[in-house]
């Protein structure tokens, strides 16, 4: 369809735009109607216009002050100079100062509009600065924030929001977008990083927050990548009393899925109706009146009696307030049970799974699970799935962060390739990803976030009809997200149980802070030693001397002696409070294992446990995770358990990565796998399995080198140190080679391990094995040429030659910035 390097972007929104006008009776059965790729204008009746704006949230600084007039920092409207920042003073209608440190904050305290909930679509900062390279924005709900306290530079979210700056003589507007759709009620404070450089001049004519509503009104209506309550779903965005007709055949068995939802205080009624070919006559199958702003209701339209017919589908909304705002979630037209085999006619394919959910556990070491021989139970429920299933013996992570080492997943691409190491960093559009393939093929498809990094910041929202963003759980302080995503995917796999679905479940239990809930929280922890173990984390804090580790509380060996504390007895209560999260965690898999049961999908559903990477514990004089590439980082656990066609009771000792899941998975499912990927299908060893044997013996062609890389990271936020040091690790033949190209003084440039022998990466023997380094440092090598070649085009080249309308499709759903 598209011209140019790969600029189809596997975006079924656009390259697979669903039109009945062109359907054939010949034409195999549609799995799925998306009826947002068939929106057009013409299709709407009584089309709204945009409508006047509300007022505007904007500082200025010309003219006379606003009324009312700010209590504190009058002079300066209300803002405020933080750290970094000196003589600040409005100048010639500027807000303007000068920057001391690299990191500069001004600061504003909002006291009005805190109590409306809505959202905000963007920040506009126009802006003179003599140097530097970004501009940065982030927002807090703390009732109060102290400027000597050298954590506020990591300020909610690590400053998430950034837009690079030109450095000049003019003035320059500069247009934010959050990675969220942040509340205006949650925006209590406002902090501007005007510039990241140091003896710098800035000046500024006007900041703007530009919330939802505002921004919806100067739109009329279409499709657009829309969140409430921080779930979002690809959704047609209309206005009352508008009405759009979407012609469409439907197939054997079909039903409308969809989520209703709108932003507006008064009540909006919506209506769906079906009438037959051309007639203007409507049965009338839905109305629903939503009273509650920003959430999503959940409907369901029985479409059966219309089956194999061609009709005219109508999604219409009605409220006292013309132009008021309706939002229509993702709605699809699926067919109860019907697989990709059946529209394709190809019967030899019925064999595949229904469906596949994939467990993404954030930070979970292999070796803490009784089933990898662990001591302690730390999982029961995942030990009887491994029993009934395949369990992998040594699965090597591509990074050991969760922002790097997911993109890989998705896409069975090196970090090199996908261009994703740093905070900020985006997946590029044209990627293909797992979910892509899934949403292609018909099925339904849900993510659900428990961090930032794997949702729309970092463009991971691709191909899901429905992603759950992290700040969509109750408790934002809290890593112990399995038991509420349970609660909502329940629900999800009950109305979804007759069709193909694809879920990408990452859950953060194990991840710091450790302690669980209880009763996990005193299953392996001393209760008696908790309350001076915080004590101790909140004293330790003043000797680390990172500002991301001192705001997460990780201090390393030397920080903890320093403070005066025994550095293992400090860890063994980290690990105590971890293992029992990773049971809580444990705990709420067997729910979701449970209910797969009881609604007969269990072996109709491929489920794929594994980890993202693993937690330091000391082991290398560390805590936390992203710092390097041992052992206890890229070591993680994998699982497949469920579908037929997965063996049971087995063991596979060989070497994969989790680059490999991606190709397993779709010739598991029978979809097509991808050009260019990177990752090798592991389904061949299968071959050699049998139900009453013990282990998978490899086939004898399967050869398998892993890799995982730590990239330089020169973002000053967001990402774990050392920031700059670089090291790749790969393990073949039983070795594991670590490449040190960038390195602190007295770290060697090479250490080889023996990788079954020494999994924790303890003794360094690469003196002693001169010739393993040589012919491990030569495949290392030949290794990153061929990556760095088959590295995704960034979003500014790769979207070239796309047309006008094409690119802003793309920017309604955040595929590009």
């Amino acid at each position: 369809m598209f011209t140019g390097t790969k600029l189809c972007f596997m975006f079924v929104a656009i390259v697979l735009l669903v039109s009945c006008g062109g359907c054939q009776r010949s034409s195999p059965p549609q799995i799925t109607i998306r009826l947002a790729d068939s929106y057009k204008p013409e299709l709407v009746e009584g089309r709204v216009p945009s409508l006047p704006p509300p007022p505007r949230t904007e500082w200025r600084f010309d003219g006379a002050a606003p009324s009312p007039a700010p209590e504190k920092f009058a002079e300066t409207r209300g803002w405020e100079a933080g750290s970094g920042i000196a003589d600040l003073k409005i100048k010639d209608g500027h807000l303007a100062g000068r920057t001391t440190n690299d990191f500069p904050i001004l600061h504003l305290e909002r006291t009005a509009g805190l109590e409306d909930r809505d959202s905000l679509h963007s920040i506009e900062v126009r802006l003179r600065v003599s140097a530097g390279n970004n501009l940065t924005v982030a927002f807090d709900n703390s009732e109060k924030v102290d400027f000597n306290d050298d954590l506020v530079g990591y300020a909610r979210d690590f400053w998430d929001i950034k837009t690079p700056i030109v450095p000049g003589d003019q003035i320059q507007t500069y247009t934010l977008r959050s990675p969220y759709s942040e509340a205006s009620s949650k925006m209590r404070h406002i902090f501007i990083r005007p510039t990241d450089a140091s003896g710098t001049q800035f000046e500024i004519e006007s900041i703007r927050l530009i919330f939802r509503k505002e921004y919806l009104s100067g739109v009329s209506s279409g499709v657009g990548w829309q969140g409430l309550s921080e779930v979002y779903r690809d959704t047609i965005v209309a206005r009352t009393p508008e009405k759009i007709r979407i012609p469409v055949r439907l197939s054997k068995h079909p039903w409308l899925d969809l989520n209703l939802g709108t932003v507006e205080n008064e009540p909006v009624t919506f209506r769906v109706g079906v009438s037959l070919g051309n007639h203007t006559s409507e049965d009338p199958l839905l109305e629903k009146t939503v009273t509650t702003p920003h959430r999503w209701e959940l409907s369901q339209v029985d479409l059966r009696r219309f089956a194999g017919q061609k009709v005219t589908v109508s999604l219409s909304l009605e409220s006292g307030k013309k132009g008021a705002v309706g939002f229509w979630g993702s709605p699809i037209i699926r067919n109860s049970r019907m697989m990709p085999a059946e529209a394709t006619s190809d019967r030899n394919l019925a064999d595949r799974p229904q469906g596949v959910i994939v467990i993404w556990a954030d930070t979970l070491r292999r070796d803490h699970l009784d089933v990898y021989g662990y001591a302690r139970p730390t999982a029961p429920n995942l030990r009887q799935m491994a029993a009934n299933g395949l369990l992998f013996q040594d699965c090597v992570s591509q990074a050991t962060w969760t922002k790097v080492a997911t993109p890989s997943l998705m896409t069975s691409l090196y970090p090199i390739s996908h261009g994703v190491h740093d905070f900020y960093d985006r997946l590029p559009a044209a990627a293909t990803t797992l979910a892509e393939i899934f949403q292609q093929a018909g099925y339904a498809t849900l993510s659900m976030s428990s961090i930032l990094f794997t949702g729309k910041f970092t463009n991971l929202h691709q191909g899901f009809d429905e992603v759950h963003e992290d700040r969509s759980l109750p408790d934002l302080r809290s890593s112990k997200t399995a038991r509420v995503y349970v609660d909502r995917l329940l629900p999800w796999l009950e109305t979804h149980r007759e069709v193909p679905f694809f879920v990408f479940f990452h859950i953060a239990d194990p991840h710091d802070p450790y302690r669980p809930y209880p009763p996990y929280d005193t299953l392996w922890a001393d209760a008696s030693r908790l309350e001076e173990h915080e004590h101790q984390n909140r004293e330790v804090r003043k000797f680390i001397s990172d500002p991301l580790l001192k705001l997460f509380g990780m201090p390393s060996r030397e920080e903890l002696t320093k403070a005066g504390y025994d550095p293992d007895a400090y860890a063994a209560v980290d690990r105590d409070l971890y293992d029992g999260s990773i049971r809580a965690m444990d705990a709420e898999i067997g729910r979701l294992s449970e209910r797969l049961r009881m609604l007969g999908l269990d072996r109709k559903t491929l489920v794929v446990f594994l980890g993202d990477h693993g937690e330091e514990f000391l082991e290398h004089g560390r805590m936390f995770h992203g710092q390097s590439v041992y052992g206890e980082l890229t070591n993680v656990p994998l699982i497949l358990w469920g579908a037929d066609v997965v063996p049971r009771h087995a063991v596979i000792q060989e070497t994969v990565e989790t680059i490999d899941l991606m190709p397993t998975i779709l010739e598991i499912s029978r979809l097509p796998v991808p050009a260019g990927i990177q990752g090798k299908s592991f389904l061949p060893l299968f071959a050699s399995s049998s139900s009453d044997s013990n282990a998978v013996d490899a086939s004898p062609r399967w050869t398998h080198r892993a890799i995982t890389e730590k990239a330089v990271t020169p973002s000053p936020v967001g990402a774990p140190p050392p920031r700059d040091t670089e090291s790749y690790s790969i393990v073949l033949d039983g070795w594991k080679l670590i490449y040190n190209p960038r390195r602190p003084a007295g770290k060697p440039e090479y250490e080889l391990y023996e990788e079954r022998k020494d999994p924790l990466n303890q003794r360094d023997v690469a003196g002693e094995n001169p010739e393993v380094v040589k012919r491990l440092t030569k495949e290392l090598s030949a290794w990153r040429t061929k990556v760095q070649a088959e590295r995704l085009k960034p979003d500014a080249e790769s979207s070239k030659g796309l047309s006008q309308e094409e690119l802003e499709r793309l920017r309604s759903l955040g595929y590009i910035q």
